[in-house]
């Protein structure tokens, strides 16, 4: 509600100054009159200030030769300095005014802005379930990994290079040095996608999600080998459940197969790795990229990397008439396989987005989370067998994962 601005006159007289023949630069101070102390304390009262608000001015001395007698101020006067009388014959007090809709405007935006977030998080659940549905029902009818990733690189490249001709995100201005600097992250980020992917053809969709829970292990020591980041106990501690569940996992798991389970820690590995160089070659400012931009170009290039790669140990197997000798719904396999590269590259994006407003904490922990989703999401749709041993040792797993993301804010005490 907002206050009402009122003004009030209170009935302090302030002395017009005398006219002399022979003025002096500072005139004679006469004595200032209170008509009314009740007048005083009634003013005082109205505009809501208490005693202690006020203070009792000292005596002021007139400099003139004429007047040598000391000069007091009786009664309470406010703090504000007293105006000539050529300005106002009283003293104009205003209360402030403020906005009711300042307090409402402030808690709409917070909520906006938790809103956005949760839909930011549900659509990168979303789009990283998908994209692994899509995914695995490919490459169960269509045994072709590289050629997959290929394919989920093309789209990507396409989408990207739309969004840069609409304007949709601001083309960057890259440099040689900058292409020199992303080329390694690129060549780890075509590795990990391929080894995803070959670890997908090979295993269910769940349990190389608890496979992939291995993640922070590679991130702890590849940090400590080129970094010199040195992790904490309790860091190492948080580990030990990672390792343990998916071993446990590992030994119940139905679908189980050695170049499936090495795959996807080939994938941990190179991913972390990513991560890794992401921070030892952008490290000088004039040379860094937001991570939407970033990605981008690391997609560009991946595809550009890859392509000859797929030729050469794969062939051009992706046509038509390739897909119909092998006896495949060509339109299935083609909208599937588009599906999963939209929902790949959907999922990253979002995933930056993300990065972009919380911290890498709050990320680590919503990836914690995303991926319990897509392990039950996974069960459910193609109804995996899950024995008990399995189940608990993808729990602790997860719940080791989730101890880490927590325990890497502890800051190591300084001696």
């Amino acid at each position: 509600m907002q206050k009402t601005a009122s003004t009030f006159s209170p009935s302090i007289s302030l002395p017009k100054p005398g006219r002399h023949s022979n003025p002096s630069p500072i005139q004679t101070l006469n004595t200032v009159s209170v008509s009314s102390p009740s007048r005083s304390l009634h003013f005082a009262s109205i505009i809501g200030l208490s005693g202690s608000s006020f203070r009792r001015l000292p005596l002021i001395r007139s400099s003139s030769s004429s007047s040598s007698s000391p000069v007091k101020l009786n009664g309470w006067i406010s703090t504000p300095p007293l105006v000539s009388d050529r300005d106002s014959d009283g003293v104009e007090v205003r209360a402030a005014s403020v906005p009711e809709s300042a307090g409402e405007d402030a808690k709409t935006s917070s909520l906006v802005n938790t809103f956005q977030l949760g839909a930011l998080f549900g659509l990168w659940y979303l789009f990283n379930i998908y994209f692994n549905i899509y995914n695995k029902q490919v490459l169960k009818v269509y045994p072709f990994p590289v050629t997959l990733t290929t394919v989920e690189f093309a789209v990507g490249t396409i989408l990207v290079i739309l969004m840069w001709a609409f304007n949709l995100y601001k083309r960057p201005k890259i440099s040689s040095a900058q292409l020199v600097a992303i080329l390694p992250l690129a060549v780890v980020h075509v590795l990990g996608n391929l080894f995803t992917n070959m670890s997908l053809g090979k295993v269910s969709v769940s349990f190389m999600h608890t496979i992939k829970a291995m993640e922070p292990f590679f991130t702890v020591v590849l940090s400590a080998m080129f970094l010199g980041e040195m992790p904490t106990a309790w860091v190492v501690a948080s580990l030990l459940p990672i390792a343990g569940g998916v071993a446990l996992a590992s030994i119940s798991e139905a679908t189980f197969n050695w170049p499936g389970f090495w795959s996807a820690m080939a994938s941990n590995l190179t991913n972390q790795s990513r991560n890794v160089l992401s921070k030892k070659f952008m490290v000088k400012k004039e040379d860094s990229l937001d991570n939407i931009t970033l990605f981008s170009i690391i997609t560009i290039m991946s595809l550009i990397l890859l392509a000859p790669v797929t030729i050469f140990v794969e062939g051009v197997k992706f046509t038509p008439s390739y897909l119909q000798s092998a006896g495949l719904n060509v339109r299935q396999v083609y909208v599937r396989s588009l599906l999963a590269a939209l929902c790949f590259h959907a999922y990253q994006q979002v995933s930056y987005m993300i990065l972009q407003k919380v911290s890498p904490v709050t990320h680590s922990v919503g990836n914690c989370v995303k991926r319990v989703v897509v392990i039950v999401s996974s069960i459910l749709f193609f109804r995996s067998p899950v024995s008990p041993i399995n189940s608990l040792g993808t729990g602790v797993a997860l719940a080791g994962v989730f101890l880490y993301s927590r325990l890497k804010r502890v800051k190591p005490k300084t001696a």
